[in-house]
């Protein structure tokens, strides 16, 4: 398979998995910018592999990983536009359920990389510990402690949201 023929048929899935890591559109674009740069300059080695998508996913993942070392590059979760005013809807439609999505890649943004990784791998991918370990090079106990404070941490975003504001608390229980 030619690096055309991968980037033809494999791109939007790359660029979804990457959406799903970062949260964001821009961000994700970048990302996988930068890993097929460095995809195609080594292409007679990750072409040769059975699974080259497998392959560049792996690439994906260790570059948004690393992507701490650049922070420059990442945009605080807070910093997009406010949903504030969806809450005053008063006639439930199909705004309010991209505005609970959206409130809850809100959330997600704010886990720190690994856990959002692994709820990436094991939610999106649905990948099993072991599968996560492996690509994230720890041990599958780790994988569960990262998904346990992730989830941890969303529940308890989404308390506080509902003490907050009801109706915001109640529609991003149901994700989780």
């Amino acid at each position: 398979m030619t690096f055309e023929e991968f980037a033809e048929e494999r791109l939007a899935a790359v660029l979804a998995f990457a959406m799903v890591l970062t949260g964001q559109r821009a961000l994700a674009e970048d990302l996988v910018q930068d890993v097929l740069i460095r995809a195609h300059a080594r292409w007679d080695r990750v072409g040769s592999v059975d699974r080259p998508d497998l392959y560049v996913r792996k690439m994906v993942l260790n570059e948004f990983i690393s992507w701490r070392r650049r922070s420059w590059r990442l945009i605080p979760a807070g910093s997009g536009p406010e949903l504030a005013g969806a809450e005053l809807l008063s006639a439930p439609d199909h705004a309010d359920r991209h505005a609970e999505q959206a409130a809850m890649l809100a959330e997600i943004a704010k886990l720190p990389r690994r856990q959002r990784a692994v709820l990436a791998l094991r939610y999106y991918e649905d990948r099993t510990d072991a599968e996560i370990a492996e690509l994230l090079g720890c041990r599958p106990s780790t994988v569960r402690a990262y998904a346990s404070r992730a989830l941890s941490a969303l529940r308890v975003e989404i308390e506080a949201g509902r003490s907050e504001s009801p109706r915001a608390g109640s529609a991003l229980s149901g994700g989780i």
